[in-house]
């Protein structure tokens, strides 16, 4: 990431630290107290990108998923537990004869 992307980056990040609002004239202020030469532009793309977000928030959930998909090996909406308990066993079964097929093709890879 180039200096002057870090530049307007750290910018925002000290605004919203501050709990000021984050817009371009004030992103434009502190890259140019930093001797950083940001066009106004990119000043403006950021503080739009920005806008209505609690940037703390976002930072302190950067390795959160989404959560629109299920976790893994979530209970199926019918079948109770015994579906639960059965469909592990149903795909190891299948992963195994998948395993032994690959070998009965009769030729391997240094063959």
């Amino acid at each position: 990431m180039a200096s002057i992307e870090l530049a307007a980056t750290y910018a925002a990040l000290i605004l919203a630290d501050d709990g000021i609002e984050i817009t371009s004239d004030k992103i434009v202020a502190l890259t140019s107290a930093a001797d950083v030469d940001l066009e106004p532009i990119w000043a403006s793309l950021l503080a739009r990108a920005l806008e209505g977000k609690n940037v703390k928030d976002l930072l302190s959930n950067v390795g959160a998923g989404g959560g629109a998909a299920p976790a893994v090996g979530a209970a199926p909406a019918t079948g109770g537990a015994a579906a639960i308990e059965e469909a592990p066993k149903e795909e190891k079964a299948k992963e195994e004869e998948k395993e032994e097929s690959d070998d009965d093709m009769g030729f391997g890879l240094f063959d």
